[in-house]
């Protein structure tokens, strides 16, 4: 077994983030998660795993989290897999000011803000990993997904700068772009959808209801999609690995996007993505 090393998670109540708490605790680290939910900390506690209650989207909150956190591991933090994140459908020209802020306050700033706050631990002990769970949307865009491709593409942004400034440092960051992945994102996705979105005076009105179908449809709602176990394989490698790449793709749809891109004219594999649900 590796050697045992502490790692905080953030957004563990379902899918990603739950399951890859479950795979590490059973390769012998400890496994420190967060849920914004008290519900969801609550059930986190009862099966064993030390849980810190963490919105993203608070900055108060993240500020409580982290001070629980140094107490909580004596100030010695090796790695924080930066999972926590949401969806918001629409078209743009549907999106309103205040629903696009809502979406990078989570997926943006929020991750931004704890990471700031953890690289100063990491930069006195010498050392740390900060993994980060991007997406395929991350640097492909597809339609009725702007405002999550572009807190992603953000994101990517920042750490692709932060990676380059912490060259001269112990501290290796990693991206996880993981494409279809089974997990309760469009249920989520869906709910926010009918809140902040209004199909019926939207130019957009048909697509919609194709887009209805797609997040309501139970089980894989496109081809090649993977059990979360699979991003959980990749957060693994980049922990333990002496030498964690820079990215990870990790199905077959962010392989193939992330090669085409590559290769092709932009027209035409704007063409693609036209044809991409």
């Amino acid at each position: 077994m590796p050697e045992s090393k502490t790692i905080f998670i953030t957004g563990c109540s379902t899918g990603i983030g739950y399951t890859t708490a479950i795979g590490l605790k059973k390769r012998g680290h400890r496994v420190i998660c967060s849920a914004r939910k008290e519900m969801d900390v609550l059930r986190l506690q009862d099966e064993g795993f030390a849980t810190l209650a963490l919105d993203l989207a608070n900055s108060d909150s993240i500020q409580q989290a982290v001070k629980q956190l140094i107490e909580l591991t004596d100030g010695k933090i090796d790695a924080l897999f930066n999972n926590g994140a949401f969806g918001q459908p629409g078209a743009i020209e549907d999106l309103s000011r205040e629903v696009l802020r809502n979406q990078f306050e989570t997926n943006v700033f929020g991750t931004h803000e704890l990471t700031n706050l953890i690289i100063p631990i990491m930069r006195q002990q010498g050392f740390g990993r900060i993994i980060y769970n991007s997406s395929i949307l991350g640097f492909v865009a597809m339609r009725y997904r702007g405002a999550y491709t572009a807190s992603k593409y953000a994101l990517e942004g920042l750490v692709d700068t932060l990676r380059i400034e912490l060259h001269d440092t112990n501290i290796q960051l990693s991206l996880i772009e993981p494409g279809p992945i089974e997990s309760n994102f469009r249920k989520n996705a869906f709910a926010l959808y009918k809140a902040n979105i209004s199909p019926e005076t939207s130019f957009h009105i048909d697509a919609y209801k194709a887009m209805e179908t797609r997040l309501q449809k139970e089980g894989p709602a496109v081809p090649f999609t993977l059990p979360a176990t699979a991003v959980a394989n990749k957060v693994i490698h980049a922990l333990e690995s002496e030498k964690p790449k820079i990215r990870y793709y990790v199905t077959a749809p962010t392989y193939l996007f992330a090669y085409l891109k590559r290769l092709l004219p932009m027209a035409w594999f704007d063409f693609l993505l036209r044809k991409a649900q």
